[in-house]
């Protein structure tokens, strides 16, 4: 029963980071660009992605635990029943990829972030706009990393 919750709170914290993402990169930002002009679009952005980066912090974070907790359990009871354990090629590339997303928000998050911070409050709105793209690219990157955990794991 504890594995099973572990699981459906592992899966249900990326369902959000990675929908998140998705409705950040192609409903949100599109919308802002087209219709507020650079300082009232950075200023919602900046609004916008610090709500979602704190709670995004703590779901990424659970999720990286939870699937360690889960491989190590399993491990533990391959062994603990006289089995040996190999884990499964899907969740080598689904942790990996797991932590190069992690990873990928932390630099979001920590160092991209805190510029685009300091841009808005400064109101620099030219290094604020290219801290946004540069924030476009990494969400990019992280999406497509997540929508190909998916298919590896349900295709595999």
């Amino acid at each position: 029963m504890l594995y099973n919750l572990l699981k459906l709170s592992h899966v249900l914290a990326i369902i959000i980071w990675i929908g998140g993402m998705f409705f950040a990169h192609f409903f949100l930002r599109p919308v802002a660009q087209e219709v507020l002009p650079p300082p009232e679009r950075q200023r919602l952005m900046h609004g916008v992605l610090g709500r979602f980066f704190q709670f995004i912090l703590a779901l990424a974070t659970w999720a990286v635990v939870s699937g360690a907790w889960m491989i190590g359990r399993v491990a533990k009871d391959t062994v603990q029943s006289g089995g040996q354990f190999q884990m499964p090629v899907v969740w080598m590339v689904m942790a990996a990829l797991g932590l190069l997303m992690w990873a990928i928000f932390g630099h979001i998050r920590f160092a991209l972030y805190k510029r685009l911070t300091q841009a808005v409050s400064g109101g620099d709105w030219p290094a604020g706009g290219a801290v946004l793209a540069q924030i476009k690219n990494w969400v990019a990157v992280n999406l497509t990393l997540g929508f190909i955990i998916i298919v590896v794991v349900y295709l595999l």
